[in-house]
């Protein structure tokens, strides 16, 4: 007998049918009603289990503050992905302070200041990467849950 799919997957299923502007609606609705209640300092599992990319910018950025060059930056925190790109060389974070706050937090990575990514435009583009964060981040669980209840109260 075959396995059911996974529900949200089947939501995101139908989420890829949906017009771009819609489908940037409801996200950009839900998580603003989410994050108006959402402390990511509880959680922070998203620091705790993986890692953003380093851009150059960022690698530059966080070589400064930290006072050494970016070539030592790159050498003592990071290593290039199967994608080529710059991710943390473990987990968590090593910027990760035990109350859950950032070291780093005014020089942290892009792809920090923007996770998890759930107010973008042309939210059809990262589907899959949305799918993916709703097992880290219990905040876009919630966002997706919402979206499902307003289709379903369509």
């Amino acid at each position: 007998m075959p396995r059911k799919p996974h529900p949200t997957k089947d939501l995101f299923k139908q989420l890829k049918r949906v017009k771009d502007r819609e489908l940037d609606s409801l996200f950009h609705e839900a998580h603003e009603e989410v994050f108006a209640v959402t402390d990511c300092l509880e959680c922070a599992n998203c620091c705790k289990t993986t890692s953003p990319i380093f851009r150059d910018r960022d690698i530059d950025r966080l070589a400064k503050r930290l006072r050494v060059r970016p070539s030592q930056f790159i050498d003592q925190y990071l290593r290039m992905d199967e994608d080529n790109d710059y991710v943390l060389k473990s987990s968590p974070c090593a910027f990760l302070n035990e109350d859950n706050t950032c070291s780093v937090y005014e020089d942290r990575p892009l792809a920090c200041r923007e996770y998890p990514h759930t107010d973008r435009k042309k939210m059809s583009q990262i589907l899959d990467l949305t799918y993916r964060n709703t097992m880290v981040c219990p905040a876009v669980e919630h966002i997706v849950e919402k979206i499902r209840k307003r289709l379903q109260a369509r």
